[in-house]
């Protein structure tokens, strides 16, 4: 939507289910992975860390419906099955990077804005949400 858009209800309906397929944490952690090049499953599951074999063949199995992602079986025994993005994929890439390094710059004054949040009076301290470093 273009700045100074009026708001119309039927873009909403249109937007939520993208913004719901792209926001989720394991769809945005699997396009990443992928945007390095091709992956098998176990590859894709061993380099996303502590998501199920059932988590992530569903996530897969919605990127694919969307358009992000193709997934490639090669006859072989055992079979083996690639998932790659396709042009859609790696479009997405660009805004997801940027709100990767957006949220790296930002990490510490985010941080900061929950330290202050939780000392005030009244209020519950939350678990902090933690960044995780890339290897």
């Amino acid at each position: 939507m273009e700045q100074g858009h009026i708001h119309v209800p039927g873009d909403c309906a249109k937007v939520a289910p993208i913004l719901s397929r792209i926001g989720d944490k394991w769809s945005i952690l699997v396009v990443m992975l992928l945007g390095d090049g091709p992956m098998r499953f176990n590859e894709l599951r061993r380099r996303v860390g502590g998501i199920s074999q059932r988590m992530l063949t569903l996530t897969l199995r919605g990127l694919e419906r969307d358009g992000y992602l193709t997934r490639t079986v090669f006859p072989s025994i055992p079979p083996r099955v690639d998932y790659e993005l396709t042009a859609l994929g790696h479009s997405l890439l660009i805004p997801v990077r940027g709100l990767g390094v957006w949220a790296v710059q930002n990490a510490a004054s985010i941080e900061d804005a929950q330290r202050r949040f939780d000392r005030r009076p009244g209020k519950t301290p939350q678990a902090p949400v933690r960044f995780p470093r890339r290897a």
